[in-house]
């Protein structure tokens, strides 16, 4: 089993994504929507994770209220699934909440926060050390768009008039 499991965070407007396989997976594996587990599984020690969505291999998202693992069609208004322009109502297939095998991506967002920050976990490197650093001056003097349009007219054909 192997997931990619979004982690969102609400607070900083941020998503992580993160990979994870074997053992992990089939503790993962066992849950459904809405439930809580514990974040070390995906490498973030003493944060609470809740599931609040997933797709399968197929690209159908989890529906929350549909038993089991197994797709189905479901007559639906809108929602997770179908987003209509009027309010018809249409036939679309889902998943049930049920992770299975077949899942591909699960959606997590932060309950519970730990001391440390996610970045820190993870590994990342905060924004904040990268924004002391200065730029090099030829960076500075000119844009990026019109080195490309330069490069662009460089590369045109001349076209002959007849």
């Amino acid at each position: 089993m192997e997931f990619k499991v979004v982690v969102s965070d609400p607070e900083s407007g941020k998503s992580y994504q993160r990979e994870v396989k074997d053992e992990k997976a089939a503790r993962i594996g066992t849950l459904k929507l809405g439930e809580e587990f514990d974040g070390a599984l995906v490498g973030l020690v003493g944060y609470t994770l809740k599931i609040t969505g997933g797709s399968d291999k197929a690209g159908f998202p989890l529906k929350k209220g549909i038993q089991g693992m197994k797709r189905a069609m479901v007559l639906m208004e809108g929602g997770v699934g179908y987003n209509p322009q009027k309010r018809v109502r249409v036939r679309k297939r889902v998943r049930g909440e049920k992770i299975a095998e077949d899942v591909v991506q699960v959606n997590t967002a932060v309950v519970k926060r730990a001391k440390k920050t996610i970045e820190e976990l993870l590994g990342i490197a905060p924004a904040a050390a990268k924004a002391g650093e200065t730029a090099p001056a030829a960076a500075v003097d000119a844009p990026k768009h019109e080195a490309k349009k330069e490069e662009k007219n460089e590369k045109a054909p001349a076209k002959d008039k007849k």
